[in-house]
C-alpha cells in the first residue's frame, strides 16, 4: 500500500495509547510509550503532519443528550448521479440527529448512523427529510440495540511476522 506511511514500533504505541485516551497529557504518553517527552512531542507533531493523526474529539451519550434511539438508515437514491450525489449528503448532514454518513458501493449508495428523541422523531425524518425527497428510492432502517468499541487502528503487520 503505497499511501501508508512508514512507522516504527514507538509510533504504533503512541497512536494505540492516543486512541485509547486523546487526552493523555505528552508526559504521560511520552512515559506509557518508553521515550522523552520532547521526543514524544515531536512524534505526535509529525504523525499530526504526515496526516496519520486527523485531530481529536469527543465521544458523547446520546440518550443523555435526549437522543436514546438510534439506528442505521440505509438508502438507496435513483438515479445514483454525481449532480444528486452532493445535495444529497448536504442536506443528510444538515439534519440534526445524523452521526455519520457513509457512501457506499453495493444494493444501497449510502448508510446513516442517526440518534433521534423517539420513533416518532425518527418516522419523521425518514419520511419528512428522506423519502420525501425525488431521488431517494428506498431507505431501510435497523434499529442499534447496542454498540461496541474496536480496538485502536494500527496498520496490518509485516507479511511474514
Amino acid at each position: 500500500m503505497s499511501s501508508s506511511a512508514k512507522l516504527d514500533p514507538v509510533d504504533l504505541r503512541i497512536l494505540a495509547a492516543l486512541q485509547k485516551n486523546a487526552r493523555l497529557p505528552n508526559k504521560e504518553l511520552a512515559a506509557a510509550v518508553g521515550i522523552a517527552a520532547s521526543t514524544c512531542l515531536d512524534r505526535v507533531n509529525r504523525l499530526r503532519e504526515a496526516g496519520v493523526i486527523l485531530g481529536y474529539g469527543i465521544r458523547v451519550a446520546p440518550d443523555k443528550l435526549g437522543r436514546p434511539l438510534q439506528a442505521l438508515l440505509h438508502i438507496r437514491v435513483q438515479p445514483h448521479r454525481r449532480p444528486l450525489v452532493e445535495p444529497f449528503v448536504e442536506h443528510v448532514l444538515s439534519q440534526p440527529e445524523t452521526r455519520e454518513l457513509y457512501h457506499l458501493t453495493g444494493p444501497d449508495d449510502f448508510l446513516v448512523h442517526v440518534a433521534a428523541e423517539n420513533a416518532e422523531a425518527l418516522q419523521r425524518l425518514v419520511l419528512d427529510e428522506l423519502t420525501a425527497r425525488d431521488e431517494v428510492a428506498l431507505v431501510h432502517t435497523n434499529l442499534i440495540f447496542q454498540r461496541w468499541d474496536g480496538g485502536p487502528l494500527l496498520p496490518p503487520p509485516e507479511s511474514g511476522q
